[in-house]
């Protein structure tokens, strides 16, 4: 009886030795792989941050000798959202200056902006999120009560769309601009003839500015605000990252940063002091062109450095979005191209050189039919090259089919149409509105989509992407029967377009964007499912935890 004892207890461990090493099993769960056939299993096994395997929990456990597991309790698993364009940097800035965003009033904005300085007293004043088309008075705001206010201490607030900004009189001295300037791709916008106060200063008065500037207008303000320590970098990205984790986010687009940010961002990545994963564009700027020939694309586990943000014009609630037609609530007014043709050529001629992403903001039909003419030069018909138009909010009707003939990536933002939906009638009138928000006839064109919020411009959950691309209602169910549904997404396309098709505009879609033998194991785990909950909870889902390369990076309390 001893010797079969012996033998029994020489098999199991046997058995045991020949079972493949793993970090950690996930079972009882509904798990989403987002693979090619939007399959679901219950359990998959992990190691060295990467999927191993994933099936039925039994088939797993036989193959796998797991150091840890995790009961999913039956919740659901899906992969870390990617948000294909966003502002992550600028989001962490954002938390460290005056929250102006769902202000009701010009009103509101100032008390806000007079809060905070009390508690930070020295310095600018900076703030973002203000949109007057949210107040009872739509029209641009004057700065006179910030220069009642603010005398002797700088200060801009920058509209949520980060297209217009307003600034006292103290910034406007600093930053030496003059009422009469003509400004390329951008306005300065001066006080009416019949103003709220008596104009009797000379041609370059500030007096006669209402302190609003609009796209390029805002750059010098902006150069004469001292540079970010490393210390106030560190705390802002901490502080985003935190927060992205919360709702589910493990790879963030960010669009347009010096390389000089970029490097410290790289820095703070391989000390191990921030693990979300980014794919940051390059601004479009000389510096950077000569960076990218000199030292090439980058590539990390965590860093993706391939592509560059260019801008084509302004934003649609500033008007400074370019149209082919004047703005419907404003006649004899295009907006503008923030450069000119010339240089949308130039800067493609030499990111396709370089082999490069070209990824332009791109919102007019004017601003699209441009840049897309552009990308045709050098694209010359379909590639695999994924140049990005960035937003593609309005596009003529004969001009979709640019995107299929040049194999061009539109990566939208679901919840521009439901911020949007209320005043983009008046902007673009009836007819031409109806190739605004067309996520689902740009999806047609190559069969995918990349899906972003354009945080901090919009909330960073992806709970709302996911709302307004399927739903296409505010958060209180308006309008009831959705806004332009004929371009609503079916559920699963939304959720691709947050996955692995917001990684494949990446170039990322062989590492991450799917639950996938050999690719990151970055999954979050949600209290309901995507897939079936009711419109109306769809937005109380919860992530209950966040998972970057296996570790878990966020709890729910």
């Amino acid at each position: 009886m001893r010797k079969y004892v012996i033998v029994a207890a020489s098999v199991i461990m046997a058995s045991c030795s020949n079972k493949k090493k793993a970090d950690l099993l996930v079972y009882n769960a509904h798990i989403y792989t987002i693979d090619s056939g939007f399959s679901k299993t219950d359990a998959m096994a992990i190691a060295n941050g990467k999927i191993l395997a994933t099936g039925q929990k039994e088939a797993l456990e036989k193959e796998f000798d797991a150091k840890e597991k995790l009961d999913a309790d039956g919740k659901y698993i899906y992969p870390g959202f990617i948000d294909a364009h966003a502002h992550f940097a600028g989001y962490g800035n954002s938390l460290q200056a005056v929250n102006l965003v769902g202000t009701q009033s010009w009103d509101e904005v100032l008390q806000r902006t007079r809060a905070f300085a009390q508690k930070n007293p020295e310095g600018w004043i900076q703030g973002r999120g203000w949109d007057q088309n949210d107040w009872a008075d739509k029209s641009f705001p004057v700065n006179d009560s910030i220069n009642k206010y603010f005398p002797d201490r700088p200060v801009v607030l920058t509209r949520i769309d980060g297209h217009a900004a307003i600034a006292n009189n103290k910034a406007l001295q600093l930053a030496g601009i003059k009422a009469d300037e003509k400004i390329d791709g951008g306005e300065i916008i001066l006080r009416q003839a019949t103003g709220k106060i008596n104009i009797s200063s000379g041609e370059n008065a500030i007096e006669k500015m209402t302190g609003v500037l609009v796209d390029n207008a805002m750059e010098k303000v902006f150069s004469k605000i001292p540079a970010q320590s490393q210390a106030q970098l560190s705390k802002a990205l901490k502080e985003a990252e935190a927060n992205c984790f919360a709702v589910g986010l493990t790879t963030i687009d960010d669009c347009g940063l010096s390389y000089q940010q970029m490097e410290k961002i790289k820095a703070m990545q391989d000390a191990g002091e921030i693990k979300m994963r980014l794919y940051i564009m390059l601004s479009d700027a000389p510096e950077n062109y000569e960076y990218a020939a000199k030292k090439g694309k980058i590539k990390t586990d965590r860093l993706t450095v391939s592509g560059f943000k260019v801008y084509g014009d302004g934003a649609l609630g500033s008007r400074g979005a370019c149209l082919l037609e004047p703005y419907s609530d404003k006649p004899d007014h295009y907006g503008f191209l923030l450069s000119s043709p010339q240089h949308f050529d130039s800067v493609a001629k030499i990111i396709s050189k370089l082999g490069w992403q070209m990824c332009t903001h791109a919102i007019g039909d004017s601003g699209n039919r441009t840049i897309l003419n552009t990308y045709a030069k050098y694209l010359k018909g379909k590639n695999d090259l994924r140049w990005r138009i960035e937003h593609a909010q309005v596009v003529n009707k004969n001009d979709f089919q640019l995107f299929g003939a040049y194999s061009i990536i539109p990566s939208v933002q679901p919840t521009h149409a439901t911020s949007d939906m209320y005043w983009a009638g008046d902007r673009l009138g009836a007819e031409r509105v109806k190739g605004a928000y067309a996520f689902k006839d740009l999806m047609m064109q190559n069969g995918w989509v990349a899906l972003g919020t354009d945080f901090p411009v919009e909330d960073i959950s992806p709970f709302k992407t996911f709302y307004a691309a399927v739903i296409r209602k505010d958060a209180k169910g308006w309008p009831a029967i959705g806004y332009q549904m004929e371009n609503a997404l079916s559920r699963q396309d939304a959720l691709r377009g947050m996955t692995i098709w917001a990684a494949r505009a990446n170039f990322e879609e062989k590492e991450k964007g799917s639950l996938e033998k050999g690719k990151f194991a970055d999954f979050i785990i949600l209290d309901k499912d995507l897939m079936t909950t009711d419109e109306k909870d769809l937005l109380q889902i919860q992530v209950l935890k966040t998972f970057v390369g296996g570790e878990k990076v966020y709890e729910r309390k």
